[in-house]
């Protein structure tokens, strides 16, 4: 897509309107990954230590973060963020490319652990994850922000099941966040152009 593109399609509010108007970075996000359904464990784990540190804050300020997170969280990598000591807490919460919260630090080193335990029991983080919407992506009409929800039943029953598995910050509403972020959910409003490009996945 050319930039001139970019500019005179319609988005979703938050995408181009209001103060965000022109942020390649939310443009991008909302145009190629936003509801888009993933399957790959690593980019669900990224995700879901992304929508628990933005916890009262918004995504642009994570967005701006992520280069800085895959890089202070060797990409994502699980396994190597489990076996983080007390050291690599320290090293955190001085690297300004991530969000220096002590207890958004200690949870993704938690999530990296109870993730690596999922993974051997269900198989994949994936096929886990994906079972709360019996593997349907979840899709709503609508056309006003005002008419969606900020949490489901889906996505109470996801947070119950994280926090009984050791997860932290993943509340019902990061949980929903999360699913639109995974494409578990697609919330494009009637009249955005991705709308066109919904498709259910099986």
């Amino acid at each position: 897509m050319t930039r001139r593109e970019r500019k005179s399609i319609q988005r979703c509010g938050w995408a181009e309107g209001d103060p965000l108007a022109g942020d390649p970075l939310m443009r991008a996000y909302h145009d190629e990954e936003w509801g888009v359904p993933l399957h790959d464990d690593r980019k669900l784990f990224e995700f879901l230590i992304l929508d628990g540190a933005q916890a009262g804050l918004s995504w642009r300020t994570i967005l701006n973060r992520r280069e800085g997170y895959r890089k202070a969280f060797h990409q994502f990598n699980a396994r190597r963020i489990a076996a983080f000591g007390p050291r690599d807490v320290a090293r955190l919460l001085r690297d300004p490319g991530i969000i220096r919260n002590h207890a958004k630090i200690r949870s993704a080193i938690q999530n990296a652990g109870a993730y690596l335990r999922v993974q051997k029991e269900w198989g994949s983080f994936d096929r886990y994850l994906w079972s709360f919407v019996k593997g349907k992506k979840i899709i709503h009409r609508a056309s006003s922000y005002r008419d969606l929800p900020v949490t489901s039943p889906e996505a109470q029953a996801m947070s119950d099941d994280l926090r009984r598995r050791g997860f932290s910050f993943v509340g019902p509403t990061i949980c929903y966040a999360f699913m639109q972020a995974a494409g578990m959910v697609d919330d494009h409003l009637i009249g955005c152009f991705r709308t066109r490009a919904r498709r259910r996945v099986y």
